[in-house]
């Protein structure tokens, strides 16, 4: 592999009760950088679309990654790490104490800041089941955050969703896909809506698949009861999506295959992993990636509050949940409820223990995220042009520095 080469892109709450209380508290903004660009990051070992290079470089201009570097440019040395691109989270209902659901803009802020601490430089943020009007206030709220360019999005995941298969969502709150009350939250979304869990074998699910299609929006396959041959209509109705794969819906089976292989063999479908130890056995990641390929599975976290955070009792939409060991559960039912998992953790898990390739846990926490929500001429691979969100790991695959539009959230040269 070429040695020393560049590549480059230019321009510009309240705490939950038994949290841990020496959690790290994350600013609500990140600290200004501590080298303007354009500056050099040299020796480390860069995963672009087209392989790794060792002992490369890469260019910072401001906000974004260049080409090249003037011959006066700074020069900081990072051997040893890895460079990869900002992981991009599609489904993540907080972290740091703080819910995308629920508490006041501040909280939020500190939620993201705190995914962004371990390398999510891009977050869709996930609301759960709640009344209709609550969901449409919330949308309101997360909207001008999404205007702003805090979080990429706005995902609903319910109220449309199969009772049989509902997980941590309050089955009293639940209700079929009417389309027009689909149409209700996309529009409180101003534009800002990336996507929408739905069990698309409901009525109205697959008008609703269509309405989403014809908006922009995501359709996305999730606590679902749905047959084979349901999922395959919703996927010809427009569906591009299969919310956290393997949970929430039939398991797979030899006479009776369920949504799973019908989301699994359809080259239109991105499938939603979460990579925590918790919601999949090792085999059934391998068998997702097997069957999808890297180029159609997406790692998210699920996070709920407590993510990054600590053990304790927190708070998902009505419902109560207990943390214990990193594993958050419904006090009521001990249904799993959400995950503790940042995208760092589901990086070096990918690699380490599942013995992933490299390339392939990038394009599933960066590339194929970004493509989806239709930002990747914008971010998702460290090319030139693109923005400046580049993640450094050490050989261990332990975050030591994290830069998000040109400014360090983390920065390697200061600890």
């Amino acid at each position: 592999m070429p040695a020393q080469q560049d590549f480059s892109a230019s321009g510009p709450s309240s705490l939950p009760e038994g949290a841990r209380s020496a959690a790290r508290q994350a600013p609500t903004h990140p600290r200004p950088p501590s080298t303007a660009g354009p500056y050099v990051l040299e020796g480390v070992d860069v995963v672009l679309p087209t392989g790794i290079v060792e002992n490369g470089r890469v260019v910072v201009d401001g906000n974004r990654i260049a080409e090249h570097a003037p011959a006066d440019a700074p020069v900081l040395p990072a051997h040893g790490l890895w460079a990869v691109p900002g992981f991009v989270d599609l489904h993540n209902h907080g972290g740091g104490g703080a819910s995308f659901t629920s508490g006041t803009v501040e909280d939020v802020l500190r939620g993201i800041h705190t995914h962004r601490l371990h390398g999510t430089t891009t977050l869709v943020a996930s609301t759960v089941t709640g009344d209709m009007d609550s969901l449409a206030h919330r949308a309101g709220l997360l909207s001008e955050l999404a205007e702003q360019g805090d979080i990429a999005g706005i995902h609903f995941e319910g109220p449309f969703i199969s009772p049989c298969r509902k997980g941590a969502h309050s089955e009293a709150l639940l209700r079929d896909p009417d389309p027009a009350e689909v149409r209700k939250l996309v529009d409180a979304a101003r534009g800002r809506a990336s996507m929408v869990t739905l069990a698309t074998e409901l009525p109205g699910g697959l008008d609703s698949v269509r309405l989403l299609a014809e908006h922009g929006v995501l359709a996305a396959i999730g606590h679902t009861d749905a047959t084979y041959e349901q999922t395959v209509r919703a996927i010809e109705a427009g569906a591009t999506v299969a919310t956290h794969l393997f949970n929430a819906m039939p398991p797979l089976g030899h006479r009776d295959p369920g949504p799973i292989a019908a989301l699994l063999e359809d080259e239109r479908i991105t499938v939603e992993l979460i990579n925590d130890g918790t919601h999949l056995h090792p085999a059934a990641l391998q068998l997702a990636f097997r069957h999808a390929g890297a180029e159609r599975v997406a790692f998210i976290t699920d996070a709920m509050d407590a993510a990054g955070f600590g053990d304790g009792r927190y708070m998902l939409g009505p419902l109560e949940v207990e943390v214990a060991d990193g594993v958050a559960r419904l006090v009521e039912g001990g249904s799993i409820a959400g995950s503790t998992l940042t995208q760092d953790r589901a990086f070096r898990r990918a690699v380490t223990l599942d013995g992933l390739p490299v390339e392939s846990v990038v394009a599933a926490l960066s590339a194929n995220p970004a493509r989806l929500l239709g930002l990747d001429d914008r971010i998702g691979s460290l090319e030139p042009g693109k923005d400046a969100d580049i993640v450094l790991l050490d050989v261990e695959f332990t975050v030591k520095g994290v830069l998000r539009k040109g400014t360090w959230v983390v920065d390697p040269f200061t600890n």
